[in-house]
């Protein structure tokens, strides 16, 4: 199995794209918060890179290997870019976008 092929999927650039979105927004909203601190940045490499990109490739070579699992792919693709649209919001709240109510739950 190529790594490289598993890291240069579509679907894993959407995740790094998306992610590296979420971190400068994030960063930026903590400045003018004011509540910046480079601690926070180590723990978001150890929490959401390692949830968000190396748990994909994980579901991606398990549906690589198990083809009965292959559909779980493209549900757990969905579940993080979700989750990830989500975070991005919250920061983009943050900045005092108004955001329908739905949204800030």
């Amino acid at each position: 199995m190529d790594i490289t092929a598993l890291f240069g999927t579509t679907q894993m650039q959407w995740i790094v794209i998306l992610l590296a979105v979420d971190v400068v927004l994030g960063i930026i909203a903590a400045i003018i918060k004011k509540e910046f601190a480079f601690g926070k940045l180590g723990n978001f490499m150890k929490g959401l890179v390692l949830a968000y990109v190396l748990g994909f490739a994980v579901i991606e070579i398990v549906g690589q290997a198990l083809p009965k699992l292959v559909l779980i792919v493209p549900a757990v693709f969905i579940l993080v870019i979700i989750s990830l649209l989500a975070s991005i919001l919250k920061n983009l709240g943050r900045f005092g976008l108004p955001l329908p109510a739905i949204l800030k739950k």
